[in-house]
């Protein structure tokens, strides 16, 4: 039972809010660091206090400052302690008040910790609290190198020693990178397996390697961000002390002996340590080089009323950090969204505030922080989630918002935006969706303007044009066929980027997404027709791919696994996969009745940007190697693309009966161009 105590809770509260009163939007800028110290000296005086113990407020006070180290960065390095010690404090507040609630919330802490941060020094340690509170914890599934990654790796690991062997051979750039890319590629194929904490140190080793003898900034920036990101996947792997020594990083190993969460865990001294080297002389770690200063250059924006996409521009690859802010009418601020880039200015080119004033954003305004540092902050009205992730070549941060899910005036209620629920698919996935089956398609032919594509095999054959002509065609015959409202992402010779083309879709509350281009391959003689969905990559031909229409290297693909992995929670991944099936299967089955050598290559995953964020089943259809001169001579033929356009048809129809059988019936049909 606690003890009531009025005139207490009175004074805290009152020193709370002079406490708000006196504090400026420059407080949330503190570091995780910062704030895991400010949490753990709120509990050493909580623990010291018997009296303090008595009041509920005191426990709660403390546990909200371990979830704001969490929600600073919930994939930092800080997160699984601020997690694990919110969840603790939790269990002990229930010793003392006996509400079910603070036991339960407590293990719901653990587990998410469990489950979010797997390799993390604080996962045994929450399996152990747990066991202490009879909560049975599952195994870890042993995980298994398969043949094909194992090859890849003892491959990247002969081309290293053949290097190191070999002086005249590290004169010679494509010899480092092409060693990198082949250790890159055997991290690609298993980014959680045995290998892959190797395969991410030797990346970020070689980068290093590499810098020494092309002093370029670029490969010393790779190198820390691979070696960081090792340290951040893998902190409990042999590889991590090599990965700080070469970072300059003294590792706290001996502090974890004692099981203890105190400020000299390794985690602690992790960050403390690159706090102190980042005025030191060590060119891996040090950031704050003016030559290498990136120069935010834009904001853009797309939006309906249920979704906002915001996007930064910046002209060189930066780190940043982001956080939620909490109205404050103190202040007279409404809730915000920052996003802090790391060594970078602001144009004097750049408009600064851009008003959205739609349902969700009032605006998005930009200004340097700090001299390093530019501050985009995006003012909120009113918001339901969000997701943040960058993209490369040229480098942009995205910003997705949505709103709370609403039915339009007709009557469709149009996708709802992302949650933390399973996607596992089942025959009423898409039952809202649906309900008065697909009203909507986005058409977005690929490239355009600027960006010709891949080159065909005969001289003036570019895929922009392939592409549009094949598009157009696909949205008249679906306005014929299907009875559906079509919109294209580009009609005319027009540059888009890849983000732009997702925002169009999504703010047009489209049922379906389908991009539309054409393959190509060094090898002339490589041909057939495949269907993608937004997924990691499954083979090094899919990741050609999407480097290519992602007009990125190789190497970058890799770096998209953290991404997918947060994004792909909410994506509607399997019914994507459905219809890409149900696509590539009508398309090369209609094409073989019609033409003869029709290749059959499948269906593949791999990390499209123009996909990622896509709210609604999306497909990209490679639709035939322009680059093999009997399917390039296709391509431009009039009649391959008008069966292209039929077999892509018979698949969208047979996905939409799969999933709603009524929905393109006579019948049906007739209701709804009435209604």
């Amino acid at each position: 039972m606690f003890v009531k105590h009025t005139s207490h809770i009175i004074i805290y509260l009152l020193f709370t809010v002079l406490l708000i009163s006196l504090t400026s939007e420059r407080a949330y800028a503190l570091s995780a660091k910062d704030k895991f110290f400010s949490a753990e000296r709120c509990a050493q005086t909580l623990k010291k206090s018997t009296t303090r113990q008595k009041y509920r407020e005191y426990w709660l006070s403390c546990i909200d400052k371990y979830m704001a180290v969490y929600h600073h960065d919930t994939k930092g390095p800080w997160a699984a302690a601020g997690l694990y010690n919110a969840g603790k404090l939790y269990l002990e507040l229930y010793k003392k008040s006996y509400r079910g609630s603070d036991k339960q919330a407590g293990i719901q802490k653990l587990q998410d910790l469990i489950r979010t941060f797997s390799r993390s020094r604080y996962r045994p340690r929450s399996e152990q609290l747990l066991k202490a509170n009879g909560i049975a914890v599952a195994k870890k599934p042993v995980i298994r190198v398969s043949p094909a990654v194992k090859r890849k790796f003892d491959q990247a690991e002969a081309a290293y020693e053949k290097l190191q062997k070999n002086p005249s051979h590290q004169k010679y750039r494509d010899k480092w990178l092409n060693c990198i890319d082949i250790y890159n590629d055997a991290y690609a194929q298993a980014p959680e397996g045995p290998l892959a904490p190797k395969a991410l140190f030797m990346v970020g080793k070689l980068y290093g390697e590499l810098y020494q003898r092309s002093r370029r900034g670029s490969d010393r920036t790779k190198s820390r961000l691979n070696l960081e990101n090792m340290i951040r996947k893998f902190p409990d792997d042999p590889l991590r002390a090599q990965a700080e020594s070469i970072l300059g990083i003294t590792s706290g190993e001996e502090s974890m002996a004692s099981g203890k969460p105190t400020a000299e865990d390794a985690v602690s001294r992790i960050i403390q340590n690159e706090t102190k080297k980042n005025q030191e002389t060590n060119p891996l770690i040090r950031k704050k080089n003016t030559g290498g200063i990136s120069v935010v250059n834009g904001l853009r924006f797309w939006s309906n009323p249920q979704y906002t996409r915001v996007v930064i521009d910046a002209e060189q690859e930066t780190t940043f950090s982001y956080r939620l802010l909490r109205k404050d009418p103190a202040i007279k601020k409404p809730q915000r969204l920052y996003i802090d880039l790391d060594n970078t200015r602001l144009s004097q080119d750049i408009q600064k505030l851009i008003p959205i004033n739609d349902n969700l954003l009032l605006d998005a305004r930009a200004g340097q922080y700090r001299h390093d540092q530019v501050r985009v902050v995006v003012d909120i009205k009113s918001f339901q989630s969000y997701k943040i992730f960058p993209l490369k070549n040229p480098f942009r941060i995205v910003v997705d918002v949505w709103g709370k899910e609403t039915s339009t005036a007709d009557n469709t209620i149009r996708p709802s935006p992302p949650s933390n629920t399973n996607t596992k698919a089942v025959p009423g996935d898409l039952a809202k969706q649906l309900a008065l089956g697909v009203r909507k398609i986005v058409i977005d032919p690929g490239h355009g303007g600027k960006d010709y594509g891949a080159p065909g095999y005969y001289k003036g054959t570019h895929e922009k044009n392939i592409v549009l002509a094949i598009g157009k065609k696909l949205a008249a015959k679906i306005r014929k066929t299907l009875n559906c409202e079509v919109v294209m992402t580009r009609s005319t010779d027009k540059y888009l980027s890849l983000e732009e083309r997702t925002a169009i879709a999504n703010t047009q509350n489209a049922d379906l997404f389908i991009s539309i281009h054409t393959n190509a391959a060094k090898d002339k003689r490589a041909y057939g027709i495949e269907t993608f969905f937004l997924n990691l990559a499954t083979d090094e031909d899919a990741i050609l791919v999407a480097a290519r229409e992602n007009a990125t290297s190789t190497k970058n693909i890799s770096d998209l696994e953290s991404i997918l992995n947060d994004l792909m929670q909410n994506a509607k991944i399997n019914e994507s996969s459905r219809l890409a099936g149900q696509v590539q299967h009508s398309l090369s089955r209609h094409l073989n009745g019609k033409f003869s050598k029709i290749k059959n290559k499948g269906v593949k995953q791999a990390p499209f940007y123009v996909l990622m964020g896509a709210q609604m089943p999306a497909i990209l259809i490679e639709t035939s190697f322009i680059s093999n001169p009997r399917e390039c001579k296709r391509l431009t033929s009039a009649s391959y693309q008008d069966q292209l356009c039929e077999g892509i048809i018979l698949g969208i129809k047979k996905y939409i009966q799969v999933l709603n059988p009524t929905a393109l019936s006579p019948d049906y049909t007739q209701s709804r161009s009435e209604g």
